[in-house]
C-alpha cells in the first residue's frame, strides 16, 4: 500500500519563506557567541538567499535575442 502524501497550502511565496528564514537565522546568529553553530545559520541564511535570487531570476521573462 502506498503512503498518502501530506498535501500542504502554502501560505507565503517561495521568496518570502527563504527571506523569512535567513531573517530568523541571522537574528538567531546574532544572539549566539562565536561558533560553529552561529557560523552554520549564517551559512544557511545566506544560501537561502542566493535560492531567493536564483528563483527570481528564473522566474523573469527571458529578454529577446539580439540579432547580429
Amino acid at each position: 500500500m502506498t503512503a498518502k502524501r501530506n498535501r500542504r497550502k502554502q501560505t507565503q511565496s517561495l521568496q518570502e519563506r527563504l527571506a523569512a528564514f535567513a531573517e530568523n537565522a541571522r537574528a538567531r546568529a546574532r544572539s549566539l557567541p562565536a561558533g560553529r553553530e552561529r557560523e552554520m545559520l549564517l551559512q544557511r541564511a545566506k544560501q537561502n538567499e542566493v535560492t531567493s535570487n536564483l528563483t527570481d531570476w528564473l522566474s523573469a521573462p527571458a529578454h529577446p535575442r539580439r540579432d547580429r
